[in-house]
């Protein structure tokens, strides 16, 4: 299961309810991605939420 690095947001559990109220198992899941970025003086793959990621792309500007 994907893990953010940088938040530790990772997946909840949950329950689809249907319109007669019949609750089923589900996930949610948060997007995650694969990303590369300049920590330390060198590149390295980090996996990010999108939160995370946009937070860091507004501080370097």
């Amino acid at each position: 299961m994907a893990v953010c690095q940088v938040c530790s947001k990772n997946g909840q559990f949950g329950h689809n309810v249907s319109h007669s109220k019949v609750a089923t198992n589900r996930r949610f899941l948060p997007n995650i991605h694969q990303v590369k970025l300049e920590m330390d003086g060198r590149m390295q793959r980090v996996s990010l939420c999108t939160r995370c990621l946009r937070t860091h792309q507004k501080a370097r500007r």
